[in-house]
């Protein structure tokens, strides 16, 4: 009986034997790695603001508290954003010409709100709180990252649901004195109260997580990665 393909088609079928798998493997490498990437999750992305608002120099430098701007993240779920007035406490005193202020002092004369852009932006089907993680002892680093060393604020998280996850699966690390929720600096080897013995808190980070999880009432990890948390 003849030969019906030529023997060179077994070259090509070795070939599309593995290249097929080698180029599908690839490809949702690939993808899944575009899905993580900074292009896809805004991660790392600096945002154009009405004004350079630089939180290295209001924080960093100068020391002042989230909540002196942000001041509903205590008790709401959007953590806020400051009036004109805030602004104008500090800058009816100084750099009371700045150009780089001008929208701030229009705003105030014209009493009309400065529209920042939101730099943080979780889908709209997800539900989030600023006031039970801050209240449950979750550092405002945990999720928008050294704030006090950036010069103009960006996105340090990726926000993915499976980044979520993982807090919500080993939250112990991630806990931290209420007292302390809102410093940059703060880790377990400093010395603090804690306040439901008065006695001062273990500095090592694994008895320390132990005991926040109990003083600050951290469900388990079954609840915490209940879809209903999240998805409301």
């Amino acid at each position: 009986m003849p030969q019906v393909f030529h023997r060179s088609l077994n070259s090509v079928g070795k070939i599309l034997l593995i290249g097929l798998p080698l180029s599908f493997a690839g490809t949702a490498l690939g993808l899944a790695a575009f899905y993580r990437s900074g292009y896809a999750t805004g991660m790392n992305e600096v945002i154009e603001q009405p004004v350079p608002f630089s939180h290295k120099h209001h924080v960093g430098e100068l020391g002042i508290d989230c909540r002196y701007c942000h001041n509903s993240v205590e008790s709401a779920g959007y953590a806020g954003m400051p009036a004109t007035k805030v602004c104008m406490n500090c800058h009816q005193q100084i750099w009371t010409g700045a150009e780089l202020l001008e929208p701030v002092r229009e705003s105030y004369k014209y009493d009309k709100p400065i529209v920042w852009t939101k730099v943080y932006n979780v889908p709209q089907y997800t539900y989030f709180n600023h006031s039970i993680h801050v209240g449950k002892g979750v550092g405002c680093v945990e999720c928008h990252g050294q704030v006090d060393e950036m010069p103009l604020l960006f996105q340090a998280k990726t926000l993915l649901m499976e980044w979520c996850i993982k807090c919500h699966r080993e939250p112990d690390s991630h806990l931290r004195p209420i007292g302390e929720v809102t410093s940059m600096t703060w880790k377990p080897s400093d010395v603090t109260l804690n306040p439901h013995t008065g006695e001062k808190y273990p500095t090592d980070p694994a008895e320390l997580a132990k005991q926040l999880k109990t003083n600050h009432g951290i469900r388990d990890a079954m609840a915490l990665t209940s879809c209903s948390i999240c998805h409301r």
